[in-house]
């Protein structure tokens, strides 16, 4: 690459340009150009808004994921699902206003980092489960009956008023109290949100999560499901719904996760074939029942990767200077595009957008200012996007 020759990036020196090995064509009226790798959501480009310059601060997954969730390289900051449940709260009693549904295949490498509550009051933390490892812990005793259940409900619950009466003030045991009495509702809402035995044939037809067979459609079955959760939460009333695919695998490269370092022409058809029909399922299911309305839809990750193979492999290292997110439903234009990046794919250089003003601009699609959402925490005024973030009006309807 043209000034590249001494670059190291986050695994050493970089090799030769390189072009995709996967094809690219225009699709739908829009005719914009994407990849064979996921042909089903290049059916419904134009739905999308695409943001081709988008930029990080880290090229580490675990500090990126942490940058990309929470505004903050560093462990311990508030999530973006917990500040918006924080400001505008919950719409349904009986489930969390903010849940996060990890890969069947395991938790993303800052794992609850991703979904946690940082130091805002511990209520407004995700509650994590899938269709497949519902949340844990809900049922009663075995032997206890429901009279019981409910007679030492009532005394944890005067108990609970007495504490709140010796200690007011104290958000964290506030906290503590209202998640347990969640936790109780949830008994009876989340087995009923997440058992998928009432969805129709053609709509697990719709998400691949009839798929059997081979282990790539095993876990692409196990993603769909997930998929389906998330529209079903979404029906609830659940406010912020966090859908992760891919997850961290400690010891290398393989089915899990989507760092290609060293075989990616390999390894990427797998993770296609899994993300692909599932996400774009799910798209097209919120679109049919009018849910995408005044739904917003968020795809992103936390780098891009470089456009030249790694020194000695088949594969491509992290770049945090140009990659790619796209926006569907409330708010966003349909079938347009922001921004762009070098002619080889490596730094944004027109409309350069920071991950600052993306969560400004998805703070605002929610009805939200980012720079009046905070919270004083250490003597300082903290915010999402710390004291920068501008929202990206261009792409707003």
């Amino acid at each position: 690459m043209p000034g590249g020759e001494d670059l190291i990036t986050f695994q050493g020196e970089q090799g030769n340009l390189t072009k995709s090995p996967f094809e690219f064509r225009p699709r739908g009226q829009s005719g914009k150009w994407t990849s064979d790798l996921v042909p089903h959501l290049g059916n419904l480009v134009d739905d999308f808004c695409f943001i081709h310059s988008l930029t990080s601060e880290t090229n580490t997954h675990g500090p990126g994921e942490n940058f990309m969730c929470t505004g903050f390289t560093l462990d311990g900051f508030p999530s973006m699902g917990a500040w918006a449940t924080y400001a505008l709260g919950s719409e349904v009693d009986s489930l969390p206003a903010y849940v996060a549904i990890p890969d069947p295949r395991g938790t993303p490498q800052s794992s609850v980092n991703c979904w946690g509550p940082g130091f805002l009051p511990a209520a407004f933390q995700g509650t994590d489960f899938n269709a497949s490892q519902p949340v844990r812990n809900l049922s009663p005793p075995k032997g206890t009956s429901g009279d019981t259940d409910q007679r030492t409900r009532a005394f944890l619950n005067k108990l609970n008023r007495h504490q709140m009466e010796d200690y007011p003030g104290d958000s964290e045991l506030a906290a503590r109290i209202s998640s347990y009495e969640l936790a109780a509702r949830m008994q009876l809402s989340v087995p009923e949100v997440s058992d998928l035995s009432s969805e129709p044939s053609h709509i697990m037809k719709l998400y691949g999560a009839d798929q059997k067979g081979n282990s790539t459609s095993n876990l692409k079955a196990s993603y769909a499901r997930n998929c389906i959760l998330a529209r079903r939460l979404v029906e609830k009333g659940v406010r912020f719904v966090q859908l992760f695919n891919g997850a961290y695998q400690t010891g290398g490269e393989g089915v899990s996760n989507w760092d290609g370092h060293k075989t990616l022409a390999a390894q990427y058809p797998v993770h296609g074939e899994i993300m692909d029909q599932p996400t774009a399922a799910l798209i097209t299911d919120l679109k049919q029942r009018g849910l995408l309305e005044d739904t917003l839809v968020v795809w992103c990750t936390e780098f891009g990767r470089m456009p030249t193979f790694q020194k000695g492999a088949s594969g491509r290292d992290h770049n945090p200077k140009g990659f790619t997110a796209w926006l569907a439903g409330a708010g966003v234009k349909k079938a347009f595009s922001y921004g762009a990046t070098d002619p080889f794919g490596y730094r944004a250089v027109e409309n350069v957008v920071t991950t600052h003003d993306f969560h400004a601009t998805i703070l605002h699609l929610l009805g939200l200012d980012h720079e009046r959402l905070s919270f004083y925490h250490n003597g300082i005024e903290r915010r999402l996007t710390n004291v920068h973030g501008n929202v990206i009006r261009d792409i707003l309807i």
